[in-house]
């Protein structure tokens, strides 16, 4: 078995046996590969088209998710926004009534100009002594404490800036209608540049805030003195030309009444000198002139007198009762006074072009103390007065027969007129109802429910093309050709 020779041939012939075996097997493999060709085609073309199905499917997972997420916060934004919608209409309503609740209560406006000073120098003063924004951590930049705060002092310049910003704004726009939604509005800008200085663990504190809203309050509040003022002088302003006016109608009257008084003395003077040289055929004549011009003289005298005693009773005038439905609708009463000698000239000074339609009286009384007469009638009838703020406005909504009894017990032969003529009012109304065309268009408002519907049919499409889709990938499975392993 040692013998080199033998162990020669039988490695020759095993390596002839391997050779040949492995010719065999690739002949077998080539066969095998040739008949099947077709089938390993289909099997790589299989798997390229489930990896292009799993890569499309991964998009598609991937871009529904994005559509998913956009269409939930735009839902949650388009909510917010109607929240947010509704209570500024809700705000609006209530602040419409003024229900607004007055914080300070000085006299004059100059008061409220001195604490707005006083406000405002105690914010400076909490900025200066870094009370106003505050950081809660000591940072480091670059390993150095010095980087740090002079970061630590930009950023809290910055929010202070903001916030500053946002309340000037809201102070310069204040109004007797907006005070309290301008409020909320600083709120919500405290709140959001704080969470903006969160990382930073840097705020504004809130007893800066309340510096900020007290001056909110001020501003509002003088401006509403300060109208109230101008108000009251415009007011006063208006009462001195009426007086004025009112004392130039008494002088004229009285000069007037003066020059009558004169002219028929001379006039009677002259007849009587004429009587008395006369003869029998004139003497009648001239007798009847006497007593005409007498009696004329008696009018004049009584008209001066009358004058010089309205120029003394400083309080007589007349109460008038008028309305003006053209302008202010059915029931609205105006109670007003006026010391003219012609009370009907106020009347139609205050129908002057300042309103679209003249005034109708429904009565007109005399009183030797008008003011007592109207200010009684005031407040009987307060309760029903239109403007509650300004009491100098005199329009209540009363019904007419109160006021009529109200005044009767002052002068039991006041005549009311009861029905207003309106004259210009009624007939303006039936020209409209000739020429009146209406054209309503509306303009759809987008809602949030709408919003949800449209996004959900877009939800239902995405599930439609993905059920679609996934038959589609079964479909094609089932008509590949099947191969066992």
């Amino acid at each position: 078995m040692n013998n080199p020779v033998v162990i020669l041939v039988i490695a020759a012939a095993v390596t002839i046996l391997a050779l040949y075996g492995f010719v065999w097997a690739a002949l077998k493999y080539r066969k095998v590969q040739r008949r099947f060709a077709t089938v390993i085609d289909i099997e790589k073309e299989r798997d390229k088209i489930s990896s292009d199905r799993d890569s499309l499917a991964q998009e598609v997972t991937k871009t529904r998710a994005n559509w998913e997420k956009e269409y939930a916060e735009t839902i949650a934004e388009l909510e917010t926004l109607t929240n947010q919608l509704d209570q500024l209409k809700d705000q609006a309503e209530i602040e419409s009534f003024g229900l607004y609740e007055t914080q300070y209560d000085f006299e004059a406006s100059e008061q409220y100009k001195e604490r707005l000073t006083l406000i405002r120098d105690q914010q400076k003063q909490q900025i200066r002594s870094g009370q106003a924004a505050q950081c809660s951590i000591e940072w480091q930049v670059e390993g150095s404490v010095s980087k740090g705060k002079q970061m630590t002092k930009r950023q809290l310049k910055l929010m202070l800036r903001a916030f500053n910003g946002e309340c000037d704004a809201a102070v310069a726009k204040v109004r007797y209608n907006n005070v309290t939604a301008l409020k909320q509005r600083i709120e919500r800008s405290f709140d959001a540049i704080n969470k903006l200085g969160e990382t930073n663990r840097c705020e504004i504190s809130r007893r800066y805030l309340a510096l900020k809203q007290n001056e909110l309050n001020l501003a509002h509040e003088y401006q509403e003195k300060r109208q109230a003022e101008k108000e009251e002088q415009r007011q006063i302003r208006e009462q001195m030309r009426e007086e004025e006016k009112v004392r130039r109608e008494i002088e004229k009257a009285k000069q007037d009444a003066e020059k009558e008084e004169m002219r028929y003395d001379e006039a009677l003077n002259k007849a009587r000198e004429e009587l008395e040289v006369a003869g029998d055929e004139k003497k009648d004549k001239l007798e009847r002139q006497i007593q005409e011009l007498q009696k004329r003289l008696e009018e004049a005298h009584t008209n001066k007198e009358r004058a010089l005693s309205r120029a003394q009773m400083t309080k007589s005038g007349h109460v008038y009762i008028i309305s003006n439905i053209g302008s202010f609708g059915e029931g609205i009463f105006k109670i007003g006074m006026t010391r003219r000698l012609e009370p009907m000239d106020r009347v139609r000074e205050l129908g002057d072009a300042s309103v679209p339609f003249a005034f109708d009286v429904h009565a007109m009384v005399y009183s030797e103390n008008a003011p007592a007469l109207e200010n009684s009638l005031h407040k009987q009838f307060d309760t029903t007065r239109l403007n509650l703020v300004n009491n100098r406005k005199e329009f209540f909504r009363v019904d007419l027969n109160h006021i009529e009894d109200a005044a009767k017990k002052h002068d039991t032969e006041i005549e009311f007129t009861r029905t207003a003529q309106a004259e210009e009012f009624r007939k303006s109304l039936s020209i409209r109802a000739e020429q009146s065309k209406t054209v309503e268009s509306a303009s759809p408002a987008l809602q949030v429910d709408d919003a949800k519907a449209t996004f959900e049919k877009r939800r239902a499409r995405w599930g439609e093309s993905s059920i679609t889709s996934s038959d589609t990938n079964k479909k094609a499975d089932t008509e590949r050709p099947h191969v066992d392993g």
